[in-house]
């Protein structure tokens, strides 16, 4: 019996597959093709791959040992897998392709559908492939949109098949076909062989159809003329197409090369299953049969056409019949070039989908293999907010979010200077930290015998260390870590007396090398060291890190530091952990930088640009959170276990400085108890940090019963203590799309310069005249004095007057209690009990911090975030004061300027404030007076 596939051969067509799979190949299904049918090539798309891995486990084994020799993104799991097969499918056709002297054989590649528009990226990833396959029989697939035939010409030049994909009409078919004679011509000038290079331009045919055929459709009562033309008008332009390669290789152009070798660009019909079932199923093989043509089939269509198939010279007939048909259409206004652009489009988008799909799923495979390696996360969401959570991750898939993040693409965001910020990106990858320069500090320092390292910086520049240092504690021969982020004068005496200065070395943080306050207490330090240990020797026990010209640089420059590490200008301060602001002191705690980078990059990994939002750790947190906000869920409650619970201190900064302003933004709320569900409002949803081994059935009974009532909860979960990177990482992603969903640049700080002009003035006032300019308070009673906004005026007790205060607390808004006070745990657990209290009997929830460490942190969403605060700020006379070296102040007067600056911005930004000021000696008497006030009030 004949078999029409070979028929097809001997009419002058080439027969491929549009097909390819790990079990088709291994059961010698292509050989048998070949044997059989003729079969002279393959093609391969994202669909085809999506279905062939994405299903099933065929691929498990060969993924699996790839990542074990070294972990990767979802796109480096896909391509490795498809090259395998690619390449097994070219070995298998190698001999057709010997045996027709590179005429024909070939398999085909396809580039990221995410680059139809790039050419520059589409020229890198052909050269990219061609080399990664590695056989002379590989076609490389790039699209025929302009910017592809750019690149196409190029690949040609340099000696790589190209197979022209997604073309819909003659225009866009001549552009391809000029750009390979174009690149054949250079390459012949340059001398070079071109007897061997082979491309064929890919012409879509039964999409036409079918969008026309609609077209048709919804035209009723339309004249029988256009009728017929259902079905036609895709197959009278492909042969008018073939009718101008005919022309183009008649031409003297192309006879020249030719003569040199050259294989004509041969016309390939895709796309030629029918879709109207009213259509027979191999029509659109039947009539596209003709020399030097390649039609490639889908299985379906392919075992159609074996079975029952016409195998005639239909390509070359009736050609003024389709000019007819063409012109008809043309006629009827159904413009055929607008639905060619439109298809071109459409199917960029199909390949985008079907390759999103794709490395969906293969990153999940990936994710299921890693285990405990990545740190998971589960989500118990109300239906509405899951609703909204999974539409904006379909839109964050088809807007290109994972790859526009990673492009810096500032237009995710405002489309203001959001590109200029993301250098924590390449951090995260280790590429801003050298882990052989900072283990070389910690082993020189260790030698010399220091056991203690002090940090003098504040936010981002202190917040991430202190992190570091809680997490994983000091390793065998590391330093102890001390952060000093506070301009109180007991705090700083506190940690002074700890010191052996014998023993010490300071480590100067601030990346802008301005920063008020690492610069006064290196001067205080850098006295006490040099009356101790001799002015020769302070030098050798201060070491700076700052961006490159920052005027710390320049002061450590000239007074000898023993080390000065340049961070990143892109990189905000409170996105700079994984720079040299959190490798330094992590190298000092004794840790290895490199170690601590290969088991942070699982996640940098999850939540790379190819990994799909839906599978993308980061990005799904950040949805979650933008989404709770717009429902007006904008309390981020942080429920940590002992191990991890300094990381809420540095998630505050992280959220509230990048996403409180313009009114809007997320309100972190740390180290507040958990409660029953009826002392929330509506206003939460809960994070859940816990390490594995620290287990808490009542924290888990509560984060159930708050689930149960309608809260989101979150569940993080670390295997052990040094997968901290991987969560400094997914929340700063998370941050960044937070932002895109709220609609914020995530990388400014608007508000935070008001009170540092506030306070600059303030103490050049006091250098100046010696004084504080002082405000009138509401009343005094005791060692307490009162001040309060115009509404709290006539209050004639301490009680009523913070009654009053906090009887402007309405559902939806939070309490903050701000201390300007030394940060020790009698304080600490004063602030908690006040927050406590207030929590449970106006059900809001509330923050609390230390002053000025909070001012580089939550200060920024108070002023700027949504006007939802009261405020409680603590205050308190200075004891043992201390002076700063150089300065006409003490550290005393820079606090009480700090809090005054504060205050001021709070009023004019409006907010809701009440001062508790303590008078005299005894601060913590005074403070637990305040506290028994508060229960008193909300009794």
């Amino acid at each position: 019996m004949s078999n029409p596939l070979k028929q097809l051969t001997e009419q002058g067509q080439a027969v491929w597959l549009d097909f390819v799979s790990r079990e088709f190949l291994g059961k010698g299904e292509l050989q048998k093709l070949i044997e059989r049918d003729g079969l002279t090539g393959v093609t391969s798309n994202p669909s085809i791959f999506e279905k062939a891995m994405g299903h099933g486990s065929d691929y498990d084994g060969s993924l699996e040992a790839f990542l074990e020799q070294a972990d990767a993104e979802p796109v480096d799991v896909y391509e490795h897998l498809a090259i395998e097969d690619i390449q097994q499918a070219a070995d298998i056709l190698r001999p057709v392709y010997d045996r027709l002297e590179g005429r024909d054989g070939y398999v085909s590649l396809e580039v990221s559908p995410y680059l139809a528009l790039d050419t520059r990226a589409t020229l890198e990833e052909g050269r990219r492939l061609w080399q990664a396959v590695d056989r002379p029989n590989l076609m490389v697939k790039v699209p025929g949109t302009p910017e592809g035939a750019v690149a196409i010409r190029k690949l040609i030049e340099e000696g790589i098949n190209v197979n022209v994909t997604l073309l819909f009409d003659r225009n866009a078919y001549m552009a391809v076909a000029e750009a390979y004679i174009a690149g054949l011509e250079a390459r012949l000038h340059q001398g070079k062989d071109i007897s061997r290079l082979a491309s064929v331009a890919s012409f879509f045919i039964s999409r036409v159809d079918g969008v026309l055929d609609k077209l048709i459709d919804e035209r009723k009562g339309s004249d029988g003329e256009l009728a017929e033309l259902r079905g036609k008008i895709a197959i009278a332009n492909a042969k008018l197409a073939y009718q101008d390669y005919l022309r183009l290789i008649q031409s003297p152009r192309w006879k020249v090369l030719e003569a040199k070798g050259a294989h004509p660009q041969r016309l390939l019909w895709a796309s030629t299953g029918s879709k109207d079932p009213a259509y027979p199923d191999t029509l659109y093989v039947d009539q596209l049969i003709g020399p030097d043509t390649v039609n490639t089939m889908p299985p379906k269509t392919m075992d159609a056409f074996r079975d029952h198939g016409t195998a005639a010279p239909m390509l070359s007939t009736d050609i003024e019949a389709a000019q007819r048909v063409v012109d008809a259409t043309a006629r009827f206004g159904l413009d055929l070039d607008g639905v060619a652009k439109r298809l071109v489009k459409d199917g960029a988008r199909q390949f985008e989908d079907a390759a999103d799909a794709l490395l969906g799923a293969v990153g999940q495979k990936r994710l299921d293999f890693l285990g405990e390696r990545l740190n998971a996360a589960d989500y118990r969401l109300p239906h509405d907010l899951h609703e909204a959570v999974e539409a904006r991750l379909d839109e964050a898939r088809r807007e290109g979010w994972s790859r526009r993040l990673w492009q810096g693409d500032a237009s995710l965001w405002t489309g203001r200077d959001e590109d200029q910020w993301v250098g924590w990106l390449a951090a995260a990858q280790g590429r801003q930290a050298d882990p052989v320069a900072l283990s070389a500090l910690a082993d020189a320092v260790r030698e010399e015998g220091l056991d203690t390292v002090v940090l003098l910086g504040m936010g981002g520049s202190s917040l991430g260390p202190e992190v570091l240092a809680n997490t994983l504690g000091t390793a065998t021969g590391g330093l102890d870590l001390k952060v000093l982020d506070s301009t109180d004068p007991a705090q700083i005496a506190a940690l002074e007396e700890q010191l052996d200065l014998h023993k010490t070395l300071f480590l100067v943080s601030s990346k802008s090398g301005s920063t008020l306050e690492p610069e006064i207490l290196r001067a205080y330090f850098h006295q006490a060291v040099e009356r101790t240990l001799g002015a020769d020797e302070v030098q050798r026990r201060f070491v700076a890190i700052t961006d490159p010209g920052s005027k710390l640089e320049a002061s450590a420059t000239a007074e000898g530091y023993r080390a000065i590490f340049q961070g990143d200008p892109h990189i905000g301060g409170r996105y700079s952990v994984l720079s040299v602001f959190g490798m330094v002191p992590l190298a000092l705690l004794g840790h290895s930088v490199a170690d601590f980078f290969q088991v942070t990059q699982p996640m940098v990994l999850a939540c790379s640009p190819s990994a799909p939002p839906a599978i993308n750790p980061g990005i799904r947190l950040g949805v979650v959170l933008g989404e709770a906000v717009r429902a007006g869920r904008d309390k981020v409650t942080l429920i940590a276990s002992p191990g991890v619970a300094s990381l809420g201190a540095w998630l505050e900064q992280l959220l509230a400085e990048s996403t409180g302003k313009q009114g809007k933004g997320i309100i972190p709320v740390d180290l507040e108890p958990l409660g029953a569900p009826d002392v929330y409002g509506t206003d939460r949803v809960f994070v859940s940090l816990v390490l594995d081994d620290e287990e808490d059935a009542e924290r888990d009974s509560r984060l159930q019963a708050l689930a149960a009532a309608g809260h989101p909860v979150v569940d993080i979960r670390l295997a052990r203590p040094e997968l901290i990177g991987q969560e400094f990482f997914r929340w700063e992603v998370a941050t960044e799309v937070a932002g895109a969903v709220i609609g914020i640049n995530p990388f400014d700080q608007p508000d935070v310069e008001a009170s540092k002009i506030k306070t600059r003035a303030l103490t050049d006032g006091y250098e100046r005249d010696g004084r504080l300019a002082g405000d009138e308070p509401l009343l005094e009673e005791g060692a307490l004095a009162l001040f309060g906004d115009a509404d709290l005026q006539g209050q004639d007790t301490a009680r009523a007057a913070i009654k009053a205060h906090l009887a402007r607390l309405q559902p939806g808004d939070y309490l903050a209690v701000l201390a300007y006070l030394e940060r020790n745990a009698v304080h600490e657990e004063a602030l908690g009990a006040m927050r406590d209290s207030i929590r449970d009997s106006k059900r809001v929830a509330t923050v609390g911090g230390f002053g000025p460490r909070f001012l580089h942190s939550t200060g920024q969403a108070y002023k700027g975030g949504p006007n939802s605060g009261v405020f409680i700020q603590i205050t308190a006379d200075a004891q043992n004061d201390l002076e700063i070296p150089g300065r006409g102040l003490s550290f005393g007067v820079v606090e009480a300027a700090q809090a005054k600056g504060d205050l001021e911005v709070l009023a004019e930004r409006g907010r809701r404030y009440l001062r508790v000021h303590i008078k005299g000696g005894d601060i913590d008497a005074g403070l637990q007076q305040i506290v028994e006030l508060v229960e008193a009030a909300v009794a």
